[in-house]
C-alpha cells in the first residue's frame, strides 16, 4: 500500500506542512526508498485505476500526488525529531535489529538433499531466466538510444546465469558420494567451526567409539592437549586439536611439542594428533616413531563419516 503525505502526517501526529518540509529536505534519501511524486499521464492513470475505487472525499490533487511506501514512511520515522509514534518506530526497529543480531536463527538442514538441489535451480531460473532476462528483452524492445547497452547487459546476465549454473554442478559432483570421501559435507562442517566447536566435534567422536571420561581442556593452560580421556579398554588417552585450514600442514617442530606434552606430562598411553590438514613426511616419520597416532584430514573424514579409528579398537 502507498499512502499520502496528510496520511503520514496524521499517522506521526504532526502537520502536512511537516512532512512536506522533510521531504523537501531529505527528497533523495525518500525517494531511494521509495517515495514517488506523480504528475501528468502516471497520475492520471493512478486516479483512473486506484482512486476511482474510494469514495470521493479521497483526496485527489490537480496536478501531482505523492505517495510513500512502507519503506519510506519508517524512512520518515528516522527523520522526524518531533513525535512520539516516530519515536516508538525507532525503538522498534533497534529492538528489531537487536534480535536478529543476537537471537539464533532455526535453521534446519534439509534432510533431502535432492529437493534442495531442486530448489536452487529453481532459484537461479526463476531470478534471472524468468525475470531479469525478459525484464531486459522488454526494455530491449522499447529503447532506442541505450539499446545497445542493454543487449550487452542481457548477455552478461545469461552469461551469470550459465556460470551459476556451472558452479552448482561442480559443486553437486564434489559433495557426492565418492569412494575417497565417504560422507559429503563432513569437511565442509569442520572447516565451518571454530576451534572449541572442533573440539568439542572431536570429543563427541570419543564418546561415540566407546571412550569415556572424555574432558575438553581448551584454553591458555592445557599445557599442549585439549582433551583427555580414556579408551574403551581403560588406557589414558590425549588429544592435540588443531583446525587449520586445508593447504597448511602440521610440521614435525608442533609433532615434537605434542611428543613431550603427551608423554612426559601426562604419560599417556594412546596420543592423538587430530588435524583438518595433512602432515609434513618429517611429521609423519616423528609420529610413527614416537607412537603418535596422526589423523590426517583424510583419517579424519573417514572417523566423522563413522569408520573407527583402530588405535582406538
Amino acid at each position: 500500500m502507498h499512502v499520502t503525505t496528510a496520511m503520514v502526517a496524521a499517522y506521526f501526529g504532526v502537520t502536512a506542512e511537516a512532512i512536506r518540509q522533510l521531504k523537501a529536505r531529505h527528497h533523495e534519501e525518500l525517494s531511494g526508498n521509495g517515495m514517488l511524486t506523480l504528475q501528468g499521464p502516471d497520475l492520471a492513470e493512478f486516479k483512473r485505476d486506484v482512486l476511482s475505487r474510494y469514495p470521493g472525499t479521497y483526496p485527489q490533487p490537480r496536478s501531482s500526488l505523492t505517495l510513500y511506501s512502507r519503506r519510506a514512511v519508517l524512512n520518515v520515522a528516522m527523520l522526524l525529531r518531533d513525535s512520539e509514534v516516530a519515536r516508538q518506530v525507532r525503538t522498534y526497529l533497534l529492538d528489531m535489529e537487536y534480535r536478529a543480531r543476537t537471537q539464533a536463527v532455526d535453521n534446519p538442514v534439509p534432510s533431502d538433499s535432492g529437493s534442495l538441489d531442486d530448489r536452487i535451480d529453481q532459484r537461479i531460473t526463476h531470478i534471472l531466466g524468468k525475470t531479469v532476462v525478459p525484464m531486459f528483452n522488454a526494455l530491449i524492445e522499447t529503447s532506442g538510444e541505450h539499446q545497445r547497452e542493454l543487449i550487452a547487459l542481457r548477455a552478461g546476465v545469461q552469461q551469470v546465469e550459465k556460470r551459476l549454473r556451472q558452479h552448482h554442478a561442480r559443486l553437486h559432483r564434489l559433495e557426492g558420494p565418492r569412494e575417497d570421501r565417504p560422507l559429503a559435507g563432513v569437511m565442509a562442517c569442520m572447516d565451518a567451526m571454530n576451534g572449541r566447536e572442533f573440539e568439542e566435534h572431536i570429543a563427541t567422536l570419543l564418546r561415540r567409539d566407546g571412550c569415556t571420561n572424555v574432558i575438553v581442556q581448551g584454553g591458555g593452560r592445557d599445557r599442549g592437549i585439549d582433551i583427555t580421556a580414556l579408551t574403551a579398554h581403560g588406557r589414558r588417552l590425549v588429544v592435540q586439536c588443531k583446525r587449520f585450514a586445508p593447504h597448511t600442514s602440521i610440521t614435525s617442530p608442533e609433532l615434537q611439542k605434542f611428543v613431550g606434552a603427551a608423554k612426559v606430562l601426562h604419560d599417556s598411553e594412546v596420543a592423538l594428533f587430530v588435524a583438518t590438514c595433512p602432515f609434513t613426511r618429517d611429521a609423519l616419520n616423528i609420529a610413527a616413531e614416537t607412537g603418535i597416532t596422526a589423523v590426517h584430514r583424510g583419517l579424519l573424514e573417514e572417523w566423522s563419516a563413522g569408520a573407527a579409528l583402530a588405535v582406538l579398537e
